[in-house]
């Protein structure tokens, strides 16, 4: 599947955007996953937080954020990464990460990445260069990893 990718700083999102985001992440991580957790954490809208988003027309199908290094450490955290059910199984994350990893690179050349993924897609990412950190933990009694890129 062809998605449309934009990219926006925080301060480009439309309220129309904006919603179409939330949205898709309450509908995924909290009513599909089952995992009632406060989803709006204060990041979405500070600093030089981006949104990468992908459209098929007027329809949002895939998300991810990208936190700014200089409130997270100096690494760009990758989060909140999401596939609508109904666009699954035809490479759409694979899409995204190339993108989130070519934006990151634009806007904060030479910064370390960071995520924190669900620990059966450690060989997923391991595809892209990281390598995991630390121990396996629960969140939202889902097992996830840390995992580190290092700066090219």
């Amino acid at each position: 599947m062809q998605l449309t990718w934009t990219c926006k700083h925080h301060s480009q999102l439309s309220k129309e955007e904006l919603y179409a985001i939330l949205r898709l992440r309450c509908e995924v991580f909290v009513v599909e996953q089952q995992c009632p957790y406060q989803d709006i954490d204060g990041l979405d809208l500070i600093g030089d937080t981006c949104h990468l988003l992908g459209h098929a027309g007027e329809h949002l199908l895939a998300y991810l954020r990208l936190l700014d290094p200089s409130r997270h450490g100096g690494d760009v955290v990758i989060g909140r990464v999401i596939s609508a059910a109904t666009a699954r199984g035809q490479g759409l994350g694979h899409q995204m990460l190339e993108r989130a990893l070519e934006q990151a690179a634009q806007r904060w050349p030479n910064h370390p990445l960071y995520l924190s993924a669900q620990a059966h897609l450690q060989g997923y990412y391991g595809r892209y260069g990281f390598s995991a950190v630390g121990e396996v933990y629960l969140e939202d009694d889902i097992p996830h990893i840390g995992m580190r890129r290092p700066a090219p």
